[in-house]
């Protein structure tokens, strides 16, 4: 945004990174987003499959589009008014967790190549839903040594763009994982259609249901084509098919109130009782990454589980890792010792390993929290091991396709920096 109090604004698109902040905190409401809600309406009444993709932000903010206070949950009732309006649910807090397996599984393959000085690593994994699995996964460490440390999240695309312009040189330290909805694209026209739903993969239409313009960004990415890529590959659909994207459209929460209202569908109307199926379960690794630390808190929890070897009740404050919950503060900073189990003690000659963790909460006007981070970090004198950044101040609950408030959002965004 370019501009001056008094004079007419104007967006150099080439350098934006699609965060939204300025259309929610524009006094004159004169920024709009780009829409899909036409063409999902269209999807939605053609024989499609169409799959809502639900971020766990919009269910804390759709309720304040039907006369509800800022914040009421509304989980089954989300989930009904979906079905109700013709959508499959595929909870985003499902491929959260998705997510942070592939993501922690990264994180403990950086630290164990240049931490602890390994050259392979095996640990085993599980899921937390019914008919729960385990998995043993091993590690060719060799993969990592141009995969430095810090490592920092790859969830929110307003991030990644930002470093793709500003800081190229920075994206050897980017988790190579997929955003959480980029994870669930692929599984729902693939897993989901074929073995799921059974219908034909083609047919299935893909809507991320986000708190975020940036999505829409994200979305549309030509490199994101990974479903049709492996069905062509596998001959599970026809030559003929034309390459299709793995999210074909994106819908912000004042999208979907929209999309409700056309239907004539109040979602506070219905029952906050609800059985789980398919893609509706999560654990609350998953929840939390809607807000500033969220995905620092459940890597934290990941890693504590795999190099110590225990797990710890659900309940068990040992899984609150209160320290890096970033919301009211520009940049956080801890440090979370893990105490090594049996196998990497003997290995590693070291009984414990602290991970110094940092969670940059909003880029900040001009950049101002995340560039003294990247700084130290290209200039080799960062201390840390794992790095969150979320562009929007407070995490995705304040992203730029929630419903737009008075005050809009930039007074929750600290001004000053705290020191490093």
């Amino acid at each position: 945004m370019q501009g001056e109090i008094g004079v007419r604004h104007s967006i150099d698109y080439d350098m934006c990174i699609n965060c939204g902040q300025c259309l929610i905190n524009c006094p004159f409401g004169a920024i709009e987003q780009m829409s899909f809600l036409e063409d999902v309406m269209e999807k939605l009444n053609g024989g499609w499959t169409v799959v809502a993709i639900v971020a766990p932000a919009v269910r804390v903010a759709i309720a304040e589009e039907f006369g509800k206070p800022p914040g009421t949950l509304t989980v089954a009732r989300l989930h009904a008014a979906l079905k109700k309006a013709g959508f499959k649910v595929y909870e985003n807090n499902f491929a959260a967790d998705q997510t942070i397996m592939e993501e922690g599984t990264e994180l403990i393959g950086r630290v164990a190549y240049w931490e602890l000085g390994l050259k392979e690593i095996e640990f085993e994994i599980t899921d937390s839903y019914p008919g729960s699995w385990r998995k043993k996964v091993r590690l060719e460490l060799k993969e990592f040594e141009n995969r430095p440390l810090p490592q920092f999240t790859s969830c929110c695309p307003a991030w990644v763009r930002y470093a793709e312009l500003y800081y190229p040189e920075i994206l050897p330290h980017i988790s190579s994982c997929k955003s959480p909805q980029q994870m669930a694209g692929p599984t729902a026209k693939t897993y989901g259609a074929l073995k799921v739903w059974k219908v034909s993969p083609e047919k299935v239409y893909t809507v991320g249901v986000m708190p975020c313009t940036a999505k829409i960004y994200e979305a549309s990415r030509p490199e994101f084509n990974s479903a049709w890529r492996w069905l062509r590959e596998k001959g599970l659909i026809p030559e003929s098919v034309p390459p299709f994207r793995d999210v074909d459209a994106v819908l912000t929460t004042r999208d979907l109130a929209e999309l409700f209202r056309r239907k004539g569908i109040n979602p506070l109307e219905f029952s906050e009782n609800e059985n789980p199926e398919d893609f509706e379960w999560y654990s609350g690794g998953g929840t939390i990454f809607g807000t500033s630390g969220g995905v620092m808190e459940a890597a934290m929890r990941f890693a504590w589980s795999v190099l110590s070897g225990q797990e710890p009740p659900a309940t068990s404050e040992e899984w609150d890792f209160v320290k890096v919950r970033g919301y009211t503060y520009p940049r956080v900073h801890a440090s979370v010792t893990i105490p090594l189990k049996k196998e990497l003690r003997k290995e590693t000659g070291i009984d414990e390993v602290t991970l110094n963790v940092c969670v940059v909460n909003g880029i900040g006007f001009g950049g101002m929290h995340i560039k003294p981070v990247i700084e130290e970090v290209l200039a080799g004198t960062s201390r840390y091991h794992f790095i969150e950044v979320m562009t929007c101040p407070g995490g995705c609950l304040n992203g730029g396709g929630q419903p737009v408030e008075p005050m809009g959002t930039s007074w929750i965004d600290p001004v000053l920096p705290l020191p490093l």
